[in-house]
């Protein structure tokens, strides 16, 4: 879905959207900010790089990063819960990966880890490979998906 579209079904669907980022860097609510009149639907972006102001700023549990990593399912999850609690949102996803160069044997690049939280439901996550395919190209697939689980929260 384009952020147009989503700026509009989420118009309409009356939700109010927070993003939480970290291999992003905030390219998610840019592409949501890009579109005119999305200050209806966009609460607040939370870009978390590091460990410290993930603990900080979405209170990520200090030992979930130190038992799964910070690239894990776990910890977006933990991301996109901390989101929601700290804002005015109705709908949280959060993004956290390895968009390259490097990685490792365990958390190869291109690994994304996303969640989304929706205000009375339970926290889904998610992990895509997208591959060695470049730091852009890895951070431009995962602003899609983002874009896209929000979209499917809100059909």
């Amino acid at each position: 879905m384009t952020p147009e579209a989503l700026v509009g079904h989420a118009r309409r669907k009356g939700a109010l959207i927070a993003t939480a980022e970290s291999c992003t860097g905030g390219l998610i609510a840019g592409a949501i900010t890009d579109v005119p009149g999305s200050s209806d639907i966009f609460e607040r972006g939370f870009v978390t790089y590091s460990n410290a102001s993930k603990v900080q700023m979405l209170g990520v549990d200090q030992a979930v990063i130190t038992e799964f990593g910070a690239v894990s399912e776990q910890v977006a999850r933990a991301m996109a819960d901390g989101a929601l609690m700290n804002s005015d949102a109705s709908l949280a996803v959060a993004v956290t990966g390895i968009a390259g160069p490097g990685g490792s044997e365990h958390k190869p690049e291109g690994r994304v880890c996303f969640a989304l939280a929706i205000n009375g439901r339970e926290t889904m996550a998610e992990t895509v490979e997208f591959g060695a395919i470049g730091r852009a190209n890895v951070r431009q697939a995962a602003v899609a998906q983002a874009l896209g689980l929000l979209a499917g929260a809100l059909s």
